[in-house]
């Protein structure tokens, strides 16, 4: 393989990610840290939610670090925007605030995680990396406050012996492929007990998914 063709699939596997914050000084920041890494591909800022959605259709990345509170659009609005037209795109909310309303109100966006401005640079590595895997990440002091306020939906039928391990997985922040794996069966079959979950619970994301799991007890908090 030629050095410029290894090159290029280097860069096809690298997570495309975009940094949405309204203070400069924290996307250079975040940018210097995070550009470190080989396997992200930082394709560009946006100060606002507004500014967000537009480069969310204009660079198509795959993960977005959100900040929550920004002038001309706020950070829960753009997400709900982003997931409502483009669902495959995860959110990482990265916030200095802890506030309960917020957190639930950007994981009901849709938001894939909730992490704080305090969050060391390994873990919002590691957070990014999981989003890119439909994995759920979220801040152990968010996690806590989730599980105290989330709604416990109207269940519409019983969820089979297998969605229920399915789910316990989801909870503990696995990946559809990593399921598959540990439960012997193909990634099709994980796609669609996770989909059988989110309709039977009246749910529209894994993170409320995984939830539920911690409020019912099928998982502990970490």
């Amino acid at each position: 393989m030629s050095e410029q063709a290894a090159s290029e699939q280097t860069e096809v596997e690298k997570i495309r990610l975009l940094l949405v914050d309204d203070h400069t000084v924290v996307r250079q920041g975040l940018k210097m840290v995070l550009s470190l890494e080989d396997d992200l591909n930082i394709l560009g800022e946006a100060a606002n939610g507004q500014e967000a959605l537009e480069q969310v259709k204009k660079l198509a990345p795959q993960v977005v670090l959100m900040d929550l509170l920004m002038p001309v659009m706020d950070g829960v609005s753009a997400i709900r925007a982003i997931k409502k037209e483009f669902p495959e795109v995860e959110v990482v909310a990265l916030t200095s605030v802890l506030e309960d309303r917020l957190v639930i109100d950007a994981v009901e966006a849709g938001a894939a995680g909730y992490l704080l401005k305090e969050t060391g640079p390994d873990e919002l590595v590691e957070a990014i990396r999981a989003a890119a895997k439909g994995e759920v990440r979220l801040h152990p002091k968010a996690q806590q406050r989730l599980v105290k306020e989330v709604r416990t939906p109207e269940m519409r039928e019983s969820l089979t012996e297998r969605e229920t391990e399915t789910l316990r997985f989801v909870a503990k922040g696995h990946a559809n492929k990593d399921i598959a794996k540990l439960m012997g069966v193909s990634e099709v079959t994980i796609k669609t007990h996770v989909s059988s979950i989110l309709s039977k619970l009246n749910l529209s994301s894994r993170t409320q998914a995984a939830l539920f799991a911690l409020k019912e007890g099928l998982v502990g908090l970490d």
